[in-house]
């Protein structure tokens, strides 16, 4: 069943182009939302509802106008079109009609679902949390669960009619731990495109084996020593960086304000020649991945960078307007209430050909990040600085004693020239991402990389 009537669609795209718009979109949503919080041993939160609204945009010329709303009787749609589209221009008479068509489309899988009540929900994390309190260094465990099953439809003045289910799933883990003086905490939040047997199959023992190690890591661990010196870089959410300081200077949101540092660098050199990276929302399952964005446009494979060479940028329908870049299906948006934009979907780089040891056996002396933690950037000049969450000394190529409080600090355009060797085990993991156009799910990742010399802050 259709979340709008087309004939309202319809009015809505009439009446917009009857003042004068070149272009007009009607976005629908309805998204069913759960979350649970696990602290203290116990539930402390549970939450559901249901989000319904409609977005309108006009665009005329270079400028889009956009407004919202959860209600969707006719007389309030028009209300709000034709308060935008008195900003363009004289209302005129169109004589012209035309049919929307149901676009096809190759349908992104999901992890498949299953009827859970909350209750065995909430006994797997019970489970999580007793794994996890077994070392008697755990002082708090925190595990958030949500779902989100969202369906959207699309319509346009193109005659476009396209709609897709988009199902979310996320469980995230957090260890506290505490040994008199000394504190240090972990955390892995798995995410996918699909529903609870994705949360089912979750490997439970070595994801709490793995958090127990790396915080009690932290915990014990020496003072970070500063200053200049290569570092390698594990692969899965060290995949942030390249995220942060290179990935939204390719968006061109950033591009066609002239804010990237990329923003003319179309078919030149800007990573060294070991580099390729990729944002792709077809991956089957994967957290980030869409059939279709939210302008209606399949999603695709985008190559980004090959072999250090800027090749694509990431692209909607604004911003193909403004820059002349080719729309890559990468149009995002938080909710209705916000206009879409060129928004990251699964972006990582891509595999290389050397293994994690033979890439290690390289450094004499340097800072090996195994899991990267939290961080800030620029978004105008790629400027970062990010914590490392879990890191060793590289002594001789060896990995040697483990550290703390390293932090990376450097800028997107220089560290991309800098990644002079690239491993071959990618992996991706889920996060969440922060732009004009709100909060939405993406994936970073990469394989294990080297950095030939980057500056590390620390304590020693």
């Amino acid at each position: 069943m259709e979340l709008l009537n087309k004939k309202i669609a319809q009015d809505i795209i009439f009446e917009g182009l009857s003042h004068g718009a070149d272009f007009v979109d009607v976005f629908v949503e309805r998204t069913e939302n759960e979350s649970l919080l696990f602290k203290n041993s116990k539930t402390e939160d549970k939450q559901s509802g249901t989000i319904f609204g409609i977005g309108i945009r006009l665009i005329h010329g270079h400028q889009a106008l956009y407004g919202y709303t959860n209600i969707n009787e006719r007389e309030e749609l028009l209300r709000i079109t034709t308060l935008l589209g008195s900003r363009i221009g004289q209302k005129k008479s169109l004589s012209t009609t035309f049919n929307f068509e149901r676009f096809d489309y190759p349908t992104v899988a999901a992890v498949a679902d299953k009827n859970v009540s909350a209750v065995e929900k909430m006994a797997k994390m019970k489970k999580i949390d007793e794994i996890l309190r077994k070392d008697v260094k755990t002082a708090q465990v925190i595990l958030n669960f949500i779902s989100k099953k969202q369906k959207i439809e699309v319509y346009d003045s193109e005659g476009l009619f396209a709609s897709e289910d988009r199902p979310y799933i996320r469980l995230a883990h957090q260890i506290i731990m505490k040994d008199g003086a000394h504190e240090s905490d972990a955390f892995y939040g798995p995410g996918a495109r699909g529903g609870w047997e994705f949360i089912q199959d979750l490997p439970v023992q070595e994801i709490c084996d793995g958090l127990i190690q790396r915080a009690t890591t932290a915990l014990y661990a020496s003072p970070c020593p500063a200053g200049k010196m290569p570092v390698v870089i594990d692969n899965g959410f060290g995949g942030v960086i390249f995220h942060e300081a290179c990935g939204h200077l390719l968006e061109t949101t950033s591009v066609e304000k002239k804010a990237s540092v990329f923003w003319d660098k179309m078919g030149e050199q800007i990573a060294h020649h070991a580099l390729s990276a990729i944002d792709d929302g077809t991956l089957g399952g994967e957290w980030g991945s869409l059939s279709i964005d939210d302008e209606g446009m399949p999603t695709q494979r985008t190559t980004l960078i090959e072999n250090g060479i800027l090749k694509r940028f990431i692209s909607d329908r604004i911003g193909e307007m403004k820059t002349g870049h080719k729309r890559t299906g990468s149009a995002r948006r938080q909710s209705y209430k916000f206009a879409p934009a060129s928004r990251m979907r699964n972006t990582f780089i891509d595999r290389g050909p050397h293994d994690l040891s033979s890439i290690l056996a390289s450094v004499d002396h340097g800072l090996y990040a195994k899991t990267m933690g939290g961080g800030s950037v620029d978004p105008g000049t790629g400027e970062f600085n990010f914590a490392v969450q879990e890191a060793y000394m590289i002594e001789n190529g060896k990995i040697a004693r483990a550290v703390k409080g390293a932090t990376l600090i450097g800028s997107g355009a220089d560290i991309m020239t800098k990644i002079s060797m690239v491993g071959n085990d990618l992996k991706l993991m889920a996060g969440m991402c922060g732009s004009v156009s709100g909060s939405i799910p993406t994936t970073v990742g990469q394989p294990p990389i080297k950095v030939d010399e980057i500056l590390v802050g620390g304590r020693a």
